[in-house]
């Protein structure tokens, strides 16, 4: 009769086990939601919407309503802002598509560099627009609107410069 020893039980991985070197981006938050801070009115709220400019509206409605299945608004002109605006429910969030109106406008400017299209903006929400404004100036970040103005949605928005947000378009809008 053949005796079997006790084994061990060391901390070496299974075989099937994944080493990983790297630590996990669970493991590497751990601690930011705990973290005791100084209230700021620049607390950032939820993803609102990801702005997306288009040549063809049309197209993108159907894209979007017909192909994918998704709520989609009917245009909306918006001439002080020089487009055409579509919003598409995406339950948590939404995805607004923006397509050039009039002289001038913004949207034909980037269509002009792409003209496929793509992502122009996020919008994110903060409690208090002018109280955020007043100190993401004083923190240095370059906002391209002397004061917020009236988005979309009624509420006030502005917008920062790619320059000073990791080169992506940032429009804080009133939660």
């Amino acid at each position: 009769k053949k005796m079997f020893r006790p084994v061990s039980i060391s901390r070496a991985p299974v075989r099937s086990q994944k080493i990983s070197h790297r630590p996990s981006v669970r493991s590497s938050l751990r601690g930011y939601a705990t973290q005791e801070k100084e209230f700021s009115p620049l607390q950032l709220g939820k993803l609102n919407h990801v702005a997306i400019a288009t040549n063809d509206l049309e197209g993108a409605v159907k894209l979007y309503r017909d192909t994918l299945g998704a709520k989609v608004s009917a245009p909306m002109d918006l001439p002080e802002h020089g487009v055409t605006t579509v919003f598409i429910d995406l339950g948590n969030s939404k995805l607004e598509l923006l397509r050039p109106l009039g002289e001038g406008s913004p949207i034909a400017n980037y269509l002009a560099k792409k003209p496929d299209g793509g992502i122009h903006h996020i919008c994110i929400e903060v409690e208090d627009i002018y109280a955020a404004v007043k100190e993401i100036k004083e923190k240095g970040v370059k906002v391209i609107d002397k004061e917020p103005r009236i988005g979309a949605h009624g509420k006030p928005v502005v917008f920062l410069h790619p320059k000073s947000m990791n080169g992506v378009l940032v429009e804080l809008e009133q939660a």
